[in-house]
C-alpha cells in the first residue's frame, strides 16, 4: 500500500477560497497535493485546530508541516507588539506545535517542514524568528514588489542530506515571506542559506528525516525535478517506514 501523508491545512482565517455556500475553509493548496501524488504518496489532511492529528497518527506514514499565515511572536518573544506581523492564527501555531514536538521527540516519522513550517520546526524546538526580514536587510529578496512570489537562488550546504536529495548546490526557489529563522534551535543544522545570508533550510541530523525549507518547492515541482526530488525522498522515507514499523500510535 502507498504511504499515507499527512499534510496540516492553512487555518480557516488564511484562505481566499471563493464559495458561494461557505465563508471559511480548512484547506491545503493544489500543488502541495499534486508534489505528494507524484512521488507515490497519498494525501491526509490534518485540520489546523484542535488535536485531530493525535487520532490520525497510527495512520499517518510522514507529515508535511505547510506554509501559510505568520507565527506569533508569542511563542518564541512572549509578545506580539510587531507592525508587520500578518494574520495570526494561534489555534493553528498551537496545534503544529504540539504535533513538530510529538514528532522531534519520537524520532521516528518523516517530516518535512515548508515555508511557515520550518519556522514552526525553529520555534518548537526553542529558536526564535526575525518578525520582519526588512528591519535587518536593506533589500529584500524574499517577496515580490506586491508582497507576493518572487524567485531567487539559494546555496546548499556541500556536505548537508539536502545536497545529497536534490543533487545540486545552487536552486532556484520561490519564496514568499517576510519572516526568518533568527537564533537556530538546538538539535537543528543551517542546510541552505540565500545570498543575504538568511537561512533556507534546516535539518535534524538526529532525525531519520526531518527536513525543513524556507522556500515553496511544491511551486516549482512539475516543471523542476530538482524540487521534485524533495518530495520523492520524503515519500520514499515514509513507505520504508510504513514497511518497516509495527505497533504505530502506541506512543
Amino acid at each position: 500500500m502507498m504511504p499515507i501523508i499527512g499534510l496540516t491545512s492553512y487555518g480557516y482565517l488564511e484562505q481566499h477560497t471563493v464559495s458561494a455556500y461557505y465563508d471559511y475553509h480548512y484547506a491545503v493548496p493544489k500543488e502541495y497535493i499534486d508534489s505528494v501524488k507524484r512521488a507515490g504518496g497519498v494525501p491526509l489532511l490534518i485540520p489546523a485546530n484542535g488535536n485531530d492529528w493525535e487520532t490520525l497518527w497510527p495512520v499517518m506514514d510522514g507529515i508535511i508541516v505547510t506554509g501559510g499565515t505568520d507565527v506569533s511572536p508569542a511563542h518564541y518573544q512572549g509578545n506580539i507588539n510587531n507592525n508587520y506581523v500578518q494574520a495570526i492564527d494561534m489555534e493553528r501555531d498551537i496545534t503544529e506545535i504540539k504535533l513538530m514536538r510529538r514528532a522531534v521527540a519520537l524520532k521516528d516519522i518523516p517530516m518535512l517542514c515548508i515555508c511557515r513550517g520550518m519556522q514552526v520546526l525553529n520555534v518548537a524546538l526553542g529558536g526564535t524568528l526575525h518578525a520582519h526580514i526588512p528591519d535587518i536587510r536593506d533589500i529584500d529578496l524574499h517577496r515580490g514588489p506586491d508582497g507576493g512570489w518572487t524567485l531567487h537562488e539559494c546555496i546548499v550546504q556541500p556536505d548537508s542530506r539536502l545536497i545529497h536529495i536534490m543533487g545540486a548546490e545552487r536552486v532556484s526557489t520561490f519564496s514568499g515571506h517576510h519572516q526568518a529563522v533568527d537564533r537556530i534551535a538546538e538539535g537543528l543544522d543551517i542546510a541552505a542559506t540565500a545570498p543575504d545570508g538568511i537561512v533556507e533550510a534546516l535539518v535534524a541530523p538526529e532525525h531519520p528525516w526531518l527536513i525543513g525549507v524556507q522556500w515553496h518547492p511544491e511551486k516549482s515541482t512539475e516543471n523542476d525535478p530538482t524540487q521534485q526530488r524533495l518530495f520523492d525522498d520524503f515519500v520514499f522515507a515514509a513507505e520504508i517506514r510504513k514497511k518497516n514499523s509495527s505497533g504505530r500510535g502506541q506512543a
